[in-house]
């Protein structure tokens, strides 16, 4: 029986021999290194300079686009935001509110600001006071024309309440403060010509000397446009009866709501409904708020352009497997697998993508570095904008490549050849 060749573990081990002979001569796709696939997949690219360049423009200026108006946004918000905190969200504002009835303005009463100042919490208050006066350059300009400047007595805390820095020459004291002297806002200053301390101006009847020109001042900007003369001054001089209309006060930052709900009725026990209290600070808050609003918008735009860079990828990537048929039909006829194709043709979209990426990205932060410079602004462009803008050009890249990575692997070797 076993002379005869027909032992089941001498056929059994044939059969094993003959199997391990045949799939060592079977032929086996090549494996790609990381390296394979990077230099296959850049072979397009480098062969044709030209479209590549203007395929990735349209990625970067999409990217570009969106970083600009990130970080031009962002830029804007942190010097908003720079300025709150030198100037402080703690300010409020007691100021007479319209009659309900009357439709008049009522008075705060003149003990006002020593109350408020009395409310548990509060560090300075500042007080001024409107001046039924025009303010001109000469007693020779008609008295109708004021030039929208207001006339206010002020105290000697006003300032350092207001945190306003003196742009040039000095702010009142117990001195200037009981004489003709006058303190000009910014805006003030250049409507009547005014350019430095030393110049007079026609105030009641009487020459005013301007003592000093006031910075700008966010938070008050109705003190830009005002001329601020002496309290005991405007008493004495221009009729003034002493009637604050707008108080001032700074309070510790973790007492500001319940100084808030108290200052009404300390300004006026009496009828503390006629007393407005507001927050100046709210209005820098909102205007940061509606910068981030606005960038959103923008920054849509931004993404469409990506899309349209992203279908010029797409497109470009099909003509490139129209052109390169040959190609691919000689690399399947040499062992290329199907998924080798695909990884190729993915691999030069990401590339392709992933350069117009780095491009806008550049471009982005140049632009806002030029913005930012321009318009006195911090340079901010924010790490989440650059790594999502960078992770979006890869996601397109990847989807404009699927298709014609795709159509690629599908094409028949011997049909590929014969087109070519």
């Amino acid at each position: 029986m076993a002379g005869d060749g027909t032992d089941p573990r001498a056929r059994a081990r044939t059969k094993t021999r003959t199997r391990r002979t045949r799939d060592r001569t079977r032929l086996r796709p090549p494996r790609l290194t990381p390296r394979d696939v990077l230099h296959a997949g850049s072979a397009g690219l480098r062969s044709r300079p030209v479209r590549v360049f203007l395929s990735a423009l349209g990625i970067a200026i999409g990217i570009a686009t969106m970083i600009a108006v990130v970080g031009i946004s962002s830029s804007s918000q942190a010097k908003l935001l720079r300025e709150l905190d030198k100037l402080g969200t703690n300010m409020l504002v007691a100021t007479p509110a319209p009659a309900m009835f009357s439709g008049q303005d009522t008075k705060l009463p003149k003990e006002a600001p020593g109350m408020v100042s009395r409310i548990a919490g509060v560090e300075s208050v500042g007080t001024t006071g409107d001046i039924g006066e025009s303010v001109r350059r000469s007693e020779h300009v008609p008295k109708e024309e004021t030039g929208g400047i207001a006339l206010k007595a002020a105290k000697d805390d006003l300032l350092g309440t207001l945190r306003a820095p003196v742009a040039r020459g000095a702010w009142l004291n117990d001195a200037t403060g009981r004489y003709p002297s006058v303190v000009l806002g910014h805006v003030s200053a250049r409507r009547l010509g005014i350019t430095e301390p030393g110049q007079q101006v026609f105030i009641g009847g009487r020459h005013f000397t301007v003592t000093g020109i006031l910075a700008p001042v966010p938070l008050a900007p109705e003190i830009e446009r005002s001329a601020l003369v002496g309290w005991e001054a405007a008493e004495r001089l221009l009729g003034f009866d002493g009637h604050p209309t707008a108080v001032y006060e700074r309070s510790a930052d973790d007492r500001v709501a319940a100084v808030r709900s108290l200052m009404a009725q300390t300004a006026n026990p009496r009828t503390p409904s006629a007393v407005s209290v507001t927050d100046p600070s709210a209005a820098l808050q909102a205007k940061a708020a509606t910068k981030g609003a606005f960038s959103t918008l923008l920054l849509g735009l931004g993404g469409i352009a990506l899309l349209v860079g992203g279908v010029g990828v797409a497109n470009t990537m099909i003509i490139s497997v129209l052109e390169r048929r040959h190609e691919i039909g000689l690399r399947r006829s040499l062992g290329a697998t199907k998924g080798q194709i695909r990884i190729q043709f993915v691999t030069e979209s990401l590339l392709l993508s992933g350069l117009g990426g780095l491009a806008g990205i550049a471009l982005g932060a140049a632009a806002t570095g030029v913005y930012s410079r321009a318009g006195d602004l911090p340079w901010v462009v924010p790490l989440w904008a650059v790594t999502g803008g960078f992770a979006a050009t890869l996601a397109i890249g990847t989807l404009a490549g699927l298709y014609p990575a795709v159509r690629a692997a599908r094409l028949s070797p011997t049909l590929a050849l014969q087109a070519a």
